[in-house]
């Protein structure tokens, strides 16, 4: 397996709009995307910085993964992506090495990307994410 870089960064927030004008506004980032993921049960823009995007996540119903994360913890740094070239050997192979997998099959997800989530009982408190173009 190799991470070929930091795909984005996700980051639960109340309101998108809000968020989106603090991005727009104060750090001078533009949004080139907003996409609901419907059976995520979330709104989502992206920013580019550099190479590596943020993406912004606003749940659509509270009992969704990020309404629930909110209740808990409240807004901020929700997970951390990596791009990856081979996805489901990437599951496999951290699997073996003992991570639990939330994800054990990709699904899909925001900007047509597969993805799946790795538990953050095993990588110390992140929630990661491996996304294949």
């Amino acid at each position: 397996m190799r991470l070929n870089n930091i795909e984005h960064i996700g980051i639960a927030v109340k309101n998108l709009e809000s968020a989106i004008k603090y991005y727009e506004e104060v750090l001078g980032l533009k949004c080139y995307a907003i996409e609901e993921v419907a059976d995520q049960k979330v709104k989502t823009a992206f920013f580019k910085v550099g190479e590596t995007k943020i993406e912004l996540l606003e749940s659509t119903s509270p009992d969704g993964p990020i309404g629930k994360f909110i209740e808990k913890k409240g807004e901020g740094v929700h997970h951390i992506a990596f791009a990856v070239d081979d996805i489901g050997n990437s599951l496999k192979e951290v699997e073996e090495k003992g991570v639990q997998l939330i994800d054990k099959l990709p699904r899909k997800g925001a900007e047509g990307l597969n993805i799946a989530f790795l538990h953050p009982k095993s990588t110390f408190g992140v929630l990661t994410e491996f996304c294949e173009h």
